[in-house]
């Protein structure tokens, strides 16, 4: 397991997994959590089962289609309800908010108080389509006040894009988010990319190692390496 490495640890819970301690057996070896992915399902909820002694109440989990839906998980809310989304947040306490990723960014979000959290799935596409101004929008804390954490994702020297990705975000005005690497294809920086967004939207407040998922093949699962593989899951709650 990943602890964020911000200020905020008696604020709020935050745990990342990694592919090590579950059950699952080969090529989703050994501590999937999703579903989705082809792996035997007594397996998976194992591994839920198991993840779940990490955390004080049932998660909530998203159907992540990347887009920029952000779910607010108030007291209506309906945690056997499949939610369609790719951001969560709440400022219920001791509730878990989970993102699963296999390459693309996991984004934490939390105010300094640690009384509003959100988890981000910052895919390429939700990215592009303002996912983590759309989930500030949701806290009342000002960005000043406003944390976040990137957890593991495809480093900058395994994430060969297209043309339409740098024209995706061609109006940020940053260097070094693409680097030409051959015939029309650049490597995308993630962790660069969601880092300039936050800090145009206000939030200068951002902690992370910079993990590659590509690079670490015994410790992470990746979509981009493998395509046939389990996710890891990032999760967030006020304590």
């Amino acid at each position: 397991m990943i602890i964020a490495n911000w200020p905020l640890t008696h604020q709020v819970g935050v745990l990342s997994t990694t592919r090590i301690g579950g059950v699952s057996t080969s090529p989703y070896q050994s501590f999937n959590l999703a579903f989705h992915v082809g792996d035997n399902a007594e397996h998976v909820a194992e591994n839920r089962r198991l993840l779940h002694g990490y955390v004080p109440n049932p998660i909530v989990w998203l159907e992540q289609v990347h887009g920029a839906d952000v779910v607010n998980v108030d007291k209506q809310f309906e945690i056997a309800q499949i939610h369609k989304a790719d951001a969560l947040f709440t400022r219920l306490p001791q509730q878990p908010l989970a993102i699963m990723t296999a390459d693309c960014l996991p984004i934490l979000l939390a105010s300094r108080d640690g009384q509003e959290v959100a988890a981000i799935h910052g895919g390429w596409r939700p990215l592009s389509l303002s996912i983590i101004e759309k989930t500030l929008a949701c806290f009342s804390a000002s960005r000043d006040d406003i944390y976040a954490w990137l957890g593991p994702a495809i480093g900058p020297t395994a994430f060969e894009v297209g043309e339409d990705v740098v024209a995706a975000f061609s109006h940020l005005d940053q260097p070094g988010l693409f680097k030409p690497c051959h015939d029309g294809k650049y490597f995308a920086n993630i962790f660069a990319i969601a880092t300039t967004q936050l800090h145009d939207a206000g939030v200068n407040q951002i902690y992370g190692e910079q993990l590659c998922t590509v690079n670490e093949p015994e410790r992470f699962f990746s979509y981009r390496r493998d395509t046939v593989t389990g996710r890891m899951a990032t999760l967030i709650w006020r304590k």
